[in-house]
């Protein structure tokens, strides 16, 4: 059940790709007010749940929460630093990007100083997970300003955890998808052995998918991988995106991750070959088809 709020917050989306627009279009369903702005513009199609701001003081400056939804790193570190340039008493600041543990911590300082508080929120499925309020949020900050969300956060999201301190939601989120891309390296390595025995990708997608050895995706995506269907969920780009930020991570913390290696380079070479808009999934479809 939603947390009770006699008056829902303003808030304010920094980022307006397919996420952004996702959880633009869920607050709004909710009756919040939302704002929206974006450095490279608010395509028509995704202005209809938004009030749209022409920069980004303007945004802070209507907004009670300002949820971040950026591309990276440097996005979100650019994008912090010129909020801090104004002033932000009153103001929440909820980066809901894949972000390094370190990007929001780094900025807690000067979001204090110019009267802010801030949370990492990193949200853990697609855009249609949005809409639906079925997605994750791993949330790092202290629980005053938790509580300050929470009546958002139930909004978007069916599994809410409190991770611990500020950048603690980005590393959790960062051990779930490893987990998550490691699986789709492996299930590309496993039809293409189970290929070369003389089994069919219906055959053993159909027995995964029902075996312990389906995580909670498979089901979703068998359908792509099958080539039965082009939907989009996240694209082969963002993935590679994200794996670079993995093992980055990684390498900072003096761990080897071969299978993050081995998945970054699965699905760096099929983004460079011309694919990065397809379905992160087609990458396990194609590698299946070439044996």
């Amino acid at each position: 059940m939603a947390a009770e709020h006699t008056q829902k917050q303003r808030i304010g989306i920094a980022g307006m790709g397919r996420m952004g627009s996702a959880i633009a279009a869920r607050l709004s369903g909710a009756g919040f007010a939302v704002s929206g702005w974006s450095r490279s513009g608010i395509p028509t199609d995704r202005a209809t749940a938004i009030v749209p701001q022409s920069d980004l003081a303007s945004l802070t400056a209507s907004s009670e929460i300002v949820i971040l939804s950026l591309t990276d790193d440097a996005a979100v570190t650019s994008v912090v630093d010129e909020m801090c340039r104004n002033v932000l008493a009153g103001k929440l600041i909820v980066d809901c990007s894949t972000s390094g543990p370190d990007t929001l911590r780094s900025r807690k300082d000067a979001i204090e100083l110019a009267g802010g508080r801030a949370l990492d929120a990193p949200i853990s499925g697609w855009p249609e997970m949005v809409a639906s309020g079925r997605a994750g949020l791993y949330i790092g900050g202290v629980a005053q300003d938790v509580a300050r969300f929470m009546p958002v956060a139930e909004v978007l999201s069916n599994r809410i955890h409190h991770v611990g301190d500020l950048g603690d939601g980005a590393a959790m989120k960062i051990v779930n998808n490893m987990m998550l891309t490691g699986y789709w390296q492996c299930l590309k390595e496993a039809l293409q052995v189970g290929k070369r025995s003389g089994l069919s990708a219906e055959t053993m997608l159909r027995i995964l998918a029902g075996s312990p050895a389906a995580n909670g995706s498979l089901a979703a995506k068998s359908a792509v991988i099958l080539g039965q269907s082009d939907a989009v969920s996240f694209t082969v780009e963002g993935v590679t995106k994200d794996l670079a930020l993995f093992a980055e991570t990684a390498r900072r913390a003096g761990v080897d991750v071969p299978v993050i290696a081995a998945a970054l380079a699965s699905f760096k070479s099929y983004r460079d070959d011309g694919n990065g808009a397809k379905d992160f999934v087609a990458m396990v479809r194609d590698a299946y088809k070439d044996v």
